[in-house]
């Protein structure tokens, strides 16, 4: 029988995994919401949804600290080794991607009011298709999170050539009102810049898919990620 100090020390090892767990899926669901509603404050001119997504960032932050702070303790006193070192770092890993997720959110929010944009003349249609796609791969990205899952992370990691060929698409098409009209060039900057970082969220997803498919495998998916679109 194993000893009642051995079987506690057990226990809040499991416990202390656990509450990584929750810390990352806890971060991972604000971020989702964050970039729904930085999107939503883009398309739709939503003054709430604008405000909303920033006032997230403090939140993500924190959380962030406390994954960093728990994993240092894991690693300093748990010593975990295989697949929990795996989980352990990738943990850490993720958290420092979904912090940057819930920055790029933040950063299309708070352009999602400029005067430039409200009054722009330029049809959304592309930017909405982008948006929804990132938001689809982030959500797989945060299920796959949840329920460790390979296959999904590395279905995510496939789709991300498709986010790469709209953006290319959407870059060439606001480069193209730009050159046709110099008043077009307020508005489309700015949507270059959101388009910009809903294509940097993608990687980021990407790159978490990535962590959850080495930490549940241990197998490492190729280095050259599939790529779409080229400015060539």
């Amino acid at each position: 029988m194993m000893p009642q100090e051995s079987m506690h020390t057990v226990q809040s090892y499991e416990q202390e995994l656990e509450q990584l767990r929750s810390l990352i899926n806890k971060m991972g669901g604000m971020v989702e919401r964050q970039v729904a509603q930085a999107i939503t404050a883009v398309v739709e001119h939503d003054e709430a949804a604008a405000v909303d997504a920033p006032e997230m960032d403090p939140h993500v932050d924190e959380l962030e600290r406390q994954t960093e702070a728990l994993v240092i303790r894991l690693l300093a006193l748990r010593a975990p080794m295989a697949g929990d070192l795996r989980e352990v770092v990738a943990a850490l890993k993720m958290s420092g991607d979904l912090e940057r997720i819930g920055d790029c959110a933040a950063s299309i929010a708070r352009r999602a009011m400029r005067n430039e944009l409200l009054s722009c003349p330029i049809s959304l249609t592309g930017l909405h298709s982008m948006g929804r796609l990132v938001q689809e791969n982030l959500r797989r990205t945060i299920d796959a999170m949840d329920q460790r899952d390979p296959e999904l992370a590395r279905i995510v990691w496939q789709s991300d050539t498709a986010v790469d060929e709209l953006y290319v698409s959407l870059f060439r098409e606001l480069v193209t009102y730009m050159m046709e009209d110099p008043r077009n060039i307020g508005s489309c900057t700015h949507l270059l810049f959101i388009a910009k970082n809903l294509e940097r969220i993608g990687d980021h997803a990407t790159n978490i898919s990535e962590r959850v498919y080495y930490s549940v495998t241990g197998n490492i998916l190729p280095i050259i990620r599939p790529r779409g679109g080229t400015f060539d």
